[in-house]
């Protein structure tokens, strides 16, 4: 199965007429840090779109780029235990989302989500960059267009960050 292109992700969100427009660069944007870096922003400005199988349904989780994602938490948003929250593989990523890792965007899938959840730690911005895609394309969107057009709902599904090993407890209360 071939995986679909920005010029996908260009028609859906011309469907909305809001103006946004894809950019393409000649370098990599695949990750949150690379992204960041491309178009001078902040890591926690990358809305990254990870694709999850739950229970044979695709479920997509649109996160902070310097977050990570609990999949307790989001095991307990759908109502199952942690066992049945997969990761998506890259074939899988094809198969239901139509895109590759490092370039799934919020909107175009090949198939509709079962659920789309954005997750709290978005809120800290007004404007986000989704993939758009593909590993090298990216969009800017309002916070609330992003909302509108992935058809989200928020909920918190960070993952708190852990003690390091032989950390002195003053150390992470600051």
């Amino acid at each position: 199965m071939e995986a679909l292109t920005p010029e996908h992700v260009q028609t859906a969100l011309d469907a909305f007429q809001l103006g946004i427009t894809i950019r393409l660069f000649s370098q990599s944007t695949a990750t949150a840090p690379l992204a960041a870096a491309a178009l001078g922003c902040e890591v926690g400005q990358i809305a990254k779109s990870i694709g999850f199988i739950v229970q044979a349904q695709p479920v997509l989780v649109i996160a902070s780029g310097d977050q990570r994602v609990d999949d307790r938490k989001l095991a307990t948003l759908l109502g199952v235990t942690r066992k049945h929250v997969k990761l998506a593989t890259p074939a899988q990523c094809i198969e239901y989302f139509g895109y590759a890792p490092g370039g799934v965007p919020p909107v175009g899938h090949r198939h509709r989500p079962y659920r789309v959840y954005l997750d709290t730690s978005l809120q800290r911005y007004t404007q986000i960059y989704p993939a758009g895609g593909s590993s090298s394309a990216i969009f800017c969107v309002a916070l609330a267009a992003l909302v509108q057009i992935s058809g989200g709902i928020f909920a918190d599904i960070r993952r708190e960050a852990s003690p390091r090993c032989g950390t002195p407890p003053e150390v992470l209360q600051e």
